[in-house]
């Protein structure tokens, strides 16, 4: 129970966060911000801060009474105030920020995550090329035993893992990028076919002939920077990557999780005594989880979908286009008619979703 808590604490944070970062862009450029919330739900605290350099009164800030996230209430954010600070007047580049604002933070926060995990690394691993399979036919492949991979068809091996996820996803021809003796080796159009093969068991084997092994490298200051920046860009790779696989059909929507299916899996992470034995354990794995939601839900904001950051940027974009060619912008009530459009869907399959989450805790 103490890690369901834990992890609906985490989620709302991450939410606030992003909200966060919604607040000091507008803050910085000069933008009224009406109400700054953390929680939702009835305000269990509120305080009003005068601005210094206006007559009217300035920000309230609240404290509501469910930890589940918060908000950034612009002045002209959803409609055309006549106020001059007003978000809906403010410059392009302006509303372009404080848009992008909230997905920045998530990002930036993923990161201080990751970089504060692996301060106590002394070393990491990295995947190398072991040798070929006898009987496979792969001998001459190019390869050579200690080669470590830098990239796999194209794709960078950012972290441990990376090259054997993208061997397993690529198809009977691959380019690699290794590096061998301190060098970096191309082998390009290297042909490894998958073989299926039934053993003396009968156990059946869909194999490319291939066998990886694993070594280290130095854990320096800047090491530890390095890597905790390129596991988050594979963070931001893995969630491209979901994505084109729902839009292939290659997973479905049973595979997607809301809120309840991700505070049950850190729940589920956390106790299981295989791979977490100790608190500690437990909690770098939850950390590590809040660092892949913190990024996935910086770059789910800025798809280019009504109703999301991303879908307000493009409009935003778009008007700034129109009115460059034209002279002339889309009227704000057909635009609000869209993001109205996207939050009625984007509600209907939060709730597919979270239905799906709780079907599975039952079992079903």
């Amino acid at each position: 129970m103490l890690y369901i808590i834990i992890a609906i604490l985490i989620f709302g944070v991450l939410v606030a966060t992003h909200e966060l970062g919604h607040f000091g862009a507008a803050k910085l450029l000069g933008v009224k911000v009406n109400e700054f919330a953390v929680g939702m739900g009835p305000a269990i605290w509120r305080s009003r801060r005068k601005e210094e350099s206006q007559e009217e009164d300035g920000t309230v800030y609240s404290l509501r009474l469910l930890p589940i996230g918060g908000f950034c209430a612009l002045e002209g954010d959803d409609d055309d105030s006549p106020d001059p600070r007003s978000f809906s007047r403010a410059a392009w580049w302006k509303q372009f920020i404080i848009l992008c604002a909230g997905a920045f933070m998530n990002f930036l926060t993923g990161l201080i995550i990751m970089a504060v995990l692996y301060m106590p690394a002394e070393a990491f691993l990295v995947e190398l090329y072991a040798g070929p399979i006898e009987g496979y036919g792969t001998e001459e492949c190019g390869l050579m035993a200690g080669d470590r991979f830098l990239s796999v068809d194209g794709h960078s091996v950012l972290v441990y893992g990376n090259a054997r996820f993208f061997l397993d996803r690529a198809g009977e021809t691959l380019d690699f990028v290794v590096e061998r003796d301190g060098q970096q080796v191309e082998l390009r159009n290297v042909h490894l076919p998958y073989q299926e093969r039934t053993d003396e068991k009968g156990n059946f084997t869909r194999l490319r002939g291939l066998t990886m092994g694993g070594g280290t490298i130095s854990a320096s200051f800047s090491d530890k920077l390095a890597y905790a920046w390129n596991t988050c860009l594979d963070f931001v790779r893995t969630v491209w990557i979901s994505l084109g696989d729902l839009v292939t059909g290659a997973i479905g929507l049973r595979e997607l999780s809301g809120p309840v299916g991700i505070v049950n899996m850190m729940n589920e992470v956390a106790t299981d005594p295989q791979l977490s034995p100790t608190p500690e354990v437990a909690v770098r794995h939850m950390a590590n989880l809040a660092a892949l939601i913190a990024v996935n839900l910086a770059v789910m904001n800025l798809l280019p979908l009504p109703a999301l950051d991303g879908g307000r940027v493009f409009f935003l974009l778009l008007n700034s286009l129109l009115y460059m060619l034209f002279r002339k912008k889309i009227a704000p009530k057909y635009e609000g008619y869209v993001h109205l459009a996207g939050m009625a869907a984007l509600m209907c399959l939060m709730l597919v979703v979270t239905l799906s989450d709780v079907w599975k805790l039952l079992g079903r």
